[in-house]
């Protein structure tokens, strides 16, 4: 069994420097990178699943929350993510998802965005 499981690293720079070298220095575990977008110009979170660790069942993905506005050019933030991620031999999937705001709470939202990774068998399902 697959627990899939979101990891808030926050919303600034540092954050997404944090994921980048989290990609980095898990290569090997990374199972693909997303950037999460609202769709209407609004704002991106990056993120990264990587494989479970040694016989363990427990993916994590690590996300910046909705901490990058979208429309416009693409942000340096964007940028030095996908850089990252290529060097990891990834391209992130972009992926629209509906606002935090719109949940009750991020329980709710990781729930949704979960069964649209599942949906589109971009993270393993359960079982």
């Amino acid at each position: 069994m697959n627990t899939q499981r979101f990891i808030e690293l926050g919303e600034g720079l540092g954050d997404i420097f944090e994921l980048c070298e989290l990609i980095r220095t898990n290569t090997g575990r990374l199972h693909r990178a997303f950037i999460f977008t609202t769709g209407d110009g609004g704002v991106l979170s990056p993120a990264a699943a990587f494989d479970p660790a040694g016989e363990g069942n427990y993916m994590p993905i690590y996300i910046c929350r909705e901490g990058i506005r979208g429309g416009g050019g693409e942000s340096a933030r964007i940028t030095r993510f996908r850089e990252a991620a290529a060097a990891a031999g990834a391209t992130p999937v972009t992926v629209e998802v509906r606002r935090s705001t719109d949940f009750s709470d991020r329980d709710q939202y990781y729930r949704h965005i979960t069964g649209i990774l599942r949906l589109n068998h971009l993270i393993p399902p359960l079982g």
